[in-house]
């Protein structure tokens, strides 16, 4: 019970921050210069500068009917939690209005990248904890619903293109519209990186003929497990067997050294691995 009290809590936290720096974002760095990156805020920016009508009020009547006719592919559950962060967001958006007002830089470049580093972090934030705020995914969704042969990935390109075009076309500047594309790129690289997490490990897929040493070595002097696969080179046509093991980041120098000392010739491959969970790593926290 406290647990999920505790989930509760920190879930209820994260989607406050997030909407609160993502309306940030659009507010005082999107908003006075019609940046439109992509998504339902971006759109509500455009619609916002042809109506006259506050971004959040926009937002609302596009979301909620979305949030309505989506039910059947979110679950009600899911549904509710993003109504609920639709209305939050629209809160924040709302409640920090004036920022639109307040000139922070007359650089179009800056404020670009900047409201897409505060948009994307809070972005980060709600995805971190299981939230959502709707948003055009929504419509590539009951696309994708209507017409499975188009991929998803697809439907979601293709409204976030013509969004980041519109703010161009509005705005009557092609450069806005090059802006905007340069902010969504900058909101899904900040948006991977929250999510994925600050802290990363790195795996190692070694192929050695000093298989014994270097594992007795890893197991004893690194203090790390280690999983052997067979295998077979393509080439040689000779089995040969694959060491797996994953190393924080301040261990991998330390690996890399120890197989150049016992197989200088050994065959590595090293790779980027977020959210290890397991025995000598983090628990498994969803």
């Amino acid at each position: 019970m406290k647990n999920n009290f505790n989930s509760f809590i920190i879930e209820a936290l994260g989607m406050i921050i997030g909407c609160i720096l993502a309306s940030i974002g659009l507010n005082m760095f999107f908003s006075p210069h019609t940046i439109a990156p992509g998504g339902l805020s971006g759109l509500s920016v455009v619609l916002s500068k042809i109506s006259g009508l506050s971004v959040s009020m926009i937002m609302l009547m596009l979301g909620i009917p979305l949030v309505f006719f989506s039910i059947k592919i979110l679950g009600k559950k899911d549904a509710v939690k993003t109504l609920i962060g639709m209305f939050l967001l629209s809160f924040c958006i709302n409640l920090t209005s004036p920022l639109s007002q307040v000139t922070v830089t007359n650089d179009v470049l800056l404020a670009a990248i900047t409201g897409a580093i505060i948009l994307g972090l809070g972005l980060g934030i709600i995805f971190r904890v299981d939230g959502s705020t709707g948003g055009t995914d929504l419509i590539a969704l009951m696309i994708n619903k209507a017409v499975p042969s188009i991929p998803l990935s697809k439907c979601l390109v293709c409204i976030d293109g013509l969004v980041v075009i519109s703010s161009g076309l509005v705005n009557k500047n092609l450069e806005t519209g090059l802006y905007s594309a340069i902010s969504l790129y900058v909101i899904v690289k900040m948006v991977d990186f929250i999510v994925a997490g600050f802290d990363y490990s790195k795996s190692f897929m070694i192929i050695s003929n000093e298989e014994e040493a270097l594992r007795d070595a890893i197991v004893n002097d690194i203090k790390r497990g280690i999983t052997i696969i067979d295998g077979k080179g393509g080439y040689s046509d000779s089995s040969k067997s694959v060491l797996i093991v994953v190393v924080s980041k301040k261990q991998e120098i330390q690996l890399k050294k120890l197989i150049k000392k016992i197989d200088k010739n050994a065959f590595i491959i090293v790779s980027d691995v977020h959210e290890v969970f397991g025995e000598g790593f983090s628990s498994i926290s969803a």
